[in-house]
């Protein structure tokens, strides 16, 4: 009777442990030849509308089909399970396998990572996606050294988006815009008075005239509907917003061998799908702009660029010499970042 016992409380244990295993679920055995499917909840803060939850859109479905349905990826996006504020530190504590956020919402946690996201000439998507994404496999943060990074990516490069036209540093001065709070020394810059704020508070905000405009990628323009309130868009690329998706480490450690190399596969793979994806999109929500709202864009003159180009370029080179004094390689981070720009733009 013991060892009946013995036997059957062993056998339970087993299978507990065999449904604990990752947050598998039972089901159909799959062609990679485990019986059991693995589940993995994927989260964002911003809604299924936005470029970043594309990404996710895709990333699940290549994972799912090329796993033949082993893995099933769950999605939650507009900060259903986690928001900006505690994206990282809850895919660290297990509530979300995988979350993804932006790096300049958490300003000092990345410090490396800033040097890129400040002005440095990018042209689109594409090249800051996989520029970024190089530098973060080249230079892992140390922020991120419990995590399994899945991908990185970017904006295009960020451009004021404003009520009454901007042609001039002199347009610019004590003129109230949106930013995201740690890039807000680009625009004290050039002489405009940053406020910070979700982008979910922009429309109502531009509404009601709290701000004048916003500095962000051009999407938003449509996707939020904002060239409603904001018809003037002036041709400078500013800052960039680098997004980086991460699993929790010991869920990636207890994956199987060839899960793991499927998602290491598609790690580069969607750095360039979601800049191509993005720069489409931008393409898109200007001519949607300029055909429901009459979206002007302003040129600047040459004279005027190099004005600008001469406010902003210290705010990189003063930025990189801090971090050197702080004992961090921002002189080669630097380097390396325009040697990317340079090959990833021919």
């Amino acid at each position: 009777m013991k060892k009946k016992i013995v036997l059957s409380v062993i056998l339970v244990a087993f299978l507990a442990a065999g449904i604990i295993f990752s947050g598998c679920s039972s089901g159909e055995k799959g062609a990679l030849g485990d019986d059991k499917q693995i589940t993995l909840r994927y989260a964002f803060f911003a809604p299924a509308t936005t470029f970043p939850a594309k990404q996710m859109e895709k990333w699940k479905e290549e994972l799912e089909t090329r796993t033949n349905g082993k893995v099933k990826v769950e999605l939650f996006h507009g900060g259903t399970l986690l928001t900006d504020k505690n994206m990282y530190d809850g895919v660290r504590d297990g509530v979300a396998e995988i979350g993804l956020s932006c790096t300049t919402y958490e300003p000092g946690r990345f410090p490396l990572m800033a040097v890129a996201d400040l002005p440095s000439g990018f042209t689109n998507s594409k090249v800051a996606s996989q520029v970024v994404f190089d530098l973060v496999s080249e230079y892992p943060p140390e922020a991120f050294k419990d995590y399994k990074i899945i991908t990185a990516f970017a904006t295009e490069p960020s451009h004021l988006m404003v009520k009454e036209p901007v042609a001039k540093l002199e347009d610019l001065k004590g003129r109230q815009l949106r930013i995201s709070g740690a890039l807000t020394p680009v625009l004290e810059e050039l002489g405009a008075s940053p406020v910070g704020m979700s982008m979910s508070e922009v429309p109502e905000a531009l509404q009601t005239g709290i701000v004048k405009g916003l500095v962000s990628s051009r999407e938003v323009l449509k996707d939020l509907k904002l060239a409603e309130n904001a018809r003037y868009t002036t041709d400078y690329p500013l800052t960039i917003t680098t997004f980086v998706a991460v699993m929790n480490k010991d869920i990636w450690e207890s994956l199987p061998p060839d899960v793991q190399q499927v998602i290491d596969e598609l790690s580069g793979e969607m750095a360039v799908w979601t800049g191509d994806y993005m720069d489409n999109h931008v393409k898109d929500a200007l001519e949607w702009s300029k055909q429901e709202y009459g979206l002007q864009m302003t040129t600047l003159t040459p004279e005027e660029t190099a004005r600008w180009d001469a406010k902003l370029k210290p705010i990189q080179d003063n930025y990189v010499a801090e971090m050197e004094g702080q004992g961090l390689p921002a002189k080669a981070y630097q380097k390396r970042l325009y040697e990317l720009i340079e090959k990833y733009s021919n």
